[in-house]
């Protein structure tokens, strides 16, 4: 019976150490890093010889890992020779999708990262873009939220129009295939709003449900939310859209209807475009008591119910 027990856990480990080595080797190379670069795939390059280039030029963490999950979700022969516009803040299945999309010779490749507010948006496209008017900005604010984050090919001389529709409508889709949630009885808008500013508070996929929950449950106390991306929302200019934060947040720009610290609510528009995974989050929030939340200086956040207890986690983290 011990043997068998023993055997027992030593699978769990092996199957956990196994899981775990998947799950960091399909993640982004390097999520803080929205940056984009050309990737070239040559005629007749094999998928080994295609992932040891992603590693060697920092796109993926794992070539291994790359090739066997190419090999197991039957993309071999789907993948395209041509050039390719790649970022390190992309996972491993995202890299994979836009390696099946090679551009035509004609088209521009830009990924759209998630979390981008509407003028970084812009920022990228006139990047790429020789066909790029500045009143498009204005175009791209008035659908905040609602450009999808994604990898899109356009043709170098595509309009707003085309760019908008496309953008808008992918959303339309992804939002769309979202299973229903505890939190389904929102409206959409306010859905994504909610899901805009998760996208920016919090970094790691296990705080998004809960960061949502804690949005929600200040809304639902009367509470104000005291998001400080709300705030460099209302502040950001293009020599810097998120800045830093050097006052109390209350009071920089205290009458903007997006300071959340003065005003009670929703802000009136969402502030980035958030991805599909936070739009679950939000959706599928959990029924918790949290209602604070800080971030130490290890990137972890620390929930607490009581004011009390968000205090004493201030006071336990240094911060």
């Amino acid at each position: 019976m011990k043997k068998f027990s023993f055997l027992i856990v030593m699978v769990a480990l092996v199957i956990g150490g196994v899981g775990a080595w998947w799950i960091n080797g399909t993640a982004p190379a390097d999520p803080a890093n929205n940056s984009t670069k050309e990737f070239s795939i040559t005629q007749g390059e094999g998928v080994r010889q295609v992932a040891n280039n992603l590693k060697s030029q920092g796109l993926i963490k794992d070539p291994v890992i790359f090739f066997l999950m190419i090999r197991q979700q039957g993309l071999d022969g789907k993948i395209q020779a041509g050039q390719f516009l790649l970022s390190p803040s992309m996972n491993a299945d995202e890299i994979a999708s836009a390696l099946q999309m090679a551009a035509d010779k004609d088209d521009v490749r830009i990924t759209i990262p998630e979390g981008k507010r509407a003028e970084e948006v812009a920022d990228l496209l006139q990047q790429f873009l020789p066909n790029y008017n500045e009143s498009w900005r204005t175009q791209l604010v008035a659908n905040e939220g609602y450009l999808f984050p994604d990898t899109y090919s356009f043709s170098k001389d595509a309009d707003i129009d085309v760019i908008l529709t496309t953008m808008t409508s992918h959303f339309e889709e992804k939002y769309a295939s979202i299973p229903a949630g505890r939190n389904s009885n929102l409206s959409k808008n306010d859905i994504v709003i909610i899901a805009s500013m998760v996208e920016r508070e919090a970094k790691n996929d296990e705080d998004r449900p809960i960061v949502a929950a804690v949005i929600l449950n200040r809304i639902e106390a009367g509470m104000s939310l005291d998001i400080d991306a709300t705030v460099q929302y209302a502040t950001g200019t293009q020599a810097k859209w998120w800045p830093t934060l050097n006052d109390y947040a209350r009071n920089i720009a205290p009458d903007s209807q997006y300071n959340t610290y003065n005003k009670q609510g929703l802000p009136p528009t969402p502030i980035s475009n958030p991805g599909i995974a936070v739009l679950q989050a939000v959706i599928n929030a959990p029924d918790t008591e949290y209602v604070f939340y800080i971030t130490d200086k290890n990137g972890t956040n620390r929930y607490s119910k009581t004011l009390d207890e968000h205090n004493a986690n201030i006071e336990r983290y240094g911060l």
